[in-house]
């Protein structure tokens, strides 16, 4: 289909450029082979995404806010500078791929790959939409192996909503060709060329990284929610925990092992809660903290369940369950630990937390 779209473009671009004698094409220098990301200072980082038609994916994804910059080209083939003619045949191993540079201090990567994934028959094998053959298989592919685990996470989600195989390919980049002009941002010139992606999904993808009405705690208004709400929003884990005061298991559960710097804040309201500065390793088995970042966010109650007398610590905006605190943390921090569910907080790791809406609490990040 996108071919019938390309027969008169072709027969004009190849009078251009015989007439102005230049080519589109990159030269070497533009093979990527294996580059890594940008180290952390830089601002932007790349991924590269393959979904078929390149025109569409490219459309999409440059809707969201945090990408700053999309090209189409050719990823992972056989050749040196291939044209769409050869790419096209289907011979040349290359897929129409489209190379993404965003901001991750704006946006995180699994949210582009969530909302990439959204796009495409994650089962259909060489095929989206009307077009056929290996250079419209799906794929993601990296430049550093600090990638693999956030896609990975996203793919064994989209696994389990489908029986069939998930053939969307996982590889390190190893090399990239831009494509010619015409096809750069081919959707933007052409608002009624081909695209196999519904056409709402683009606003989707506007509306997917919003951008936070505010930026302190003490302009931001986090409230409760309602139980059918809250059903709806959390996990059967996270709702139990929270408002029926279970424990989730010791040593099982996503934040015991979690000492990257940034915020911890309420699954029910996202309210801040904990900072990473205030975490230690107790052995316990669950996130330990020596405090709350403020006392008047939390509700400390007198549990005397399952025979044991325990102070229960519950979110003071939220009522949600918190876990319970003890006298026996460390004395240098105070002497308290506070020993908190997994599942009642969502952490927001450093570089996410200006975005997200936290960038008041930076400053308590800094090294004591």
């Amino acid at each position: 289909m996108k071919q019938v779209f390309l027969l008169l473009l072709l027969g004009l671009g190849l009078f251009m450029l015989s007439k102005f004698g230049f080519s589109q094409k990159t030269n070497d220098s533009k093979i990527i082979k294996k580059q890594a990301m940008n180290p952390t200072g830089e601002k932007d980082q790349v991924i590269y995404f393959a979904g078929g038609c390149f025109w569409g994916t490219e459309h999409f994804l440059k809707q969201v806010r945090g990408v700053t910059a999309t090209e189409v080209g050719y990823a992972n083939g056989n050749l040196k500078n291939p044209s769409y003619e050869q790419v096209s045949t289907g011979k040349t191993g290359f897929a129409e791929t489209v190379k993404v540079t965003y901001d991750p201090q704006v946006v995180d990567l699994k949210l582009l790959v969530d909302l990439f994934l959204k796009t495409i028959d994650p089962t259909s094998l060489n095929k989206q939409g009307n077009d056929i053959g290996t250079q419209y298989r799906t794929g993601i592919y990296y430049t550093s192996d600090s990638a693999i685990p956030v896609i990975k996470e996203s793919l064994a989600e989209l696994a389990k909503k489908y029986p069939a195989k998930i053939v969307v390919e996982l590889e390190p980049l190893q090399n990239y060709y831009d494509a010619e002009t015409y096809h750069q941002k081919y959707l933007d010139k052409n608002p009624g060329g081909y695209c196999h992606i519904d056409p709402e999904l683009f606003e989707l993808a506007r509306k997917a990284n919003p951008s936070p009405a505010k930026d302190s705690a003490s302009q931001q208004t986090y409230k409760r929610k309602d139980q059918s709400t809250l059903k709806k929003e959390l996990t059967p884990l996270q709702y139990d925990v929270t408002q029926h005061q279970a424990t989730e298991r010791a040593f099982d559960n996503a934040y015991n092992d979690e000492f990257r710097d940034g915020i911890y804040v309420d699954i029910t309201t996202g309210e801040p809660l904990f900072v990473s500065t205030d975490k230690f390793e107790s052995g316990c088995g669950w996130p330990s903290f020596s405090k709350p970042i403020n006392p008047d966010l939390v509700e400390e109650l007198a549990d005397n369940s399952h025979g044991m007398r325990r102070t229960e610590v519950r979110s003071k905006t939220g009522d949600a369950h918190l876990g319970h605190v003890f006298d026996d943390g460390p004395a240098d921090k105070g002497g308290l630990r506070y020993c908190i569910n997994s599942a009642s907080l969502q952490f927001v790791p450093k570089e996410e937390m200006k975005a997200k809406g936290y960038g008041k609490y930076l400053p308590l990040l800094a090294k004591k």
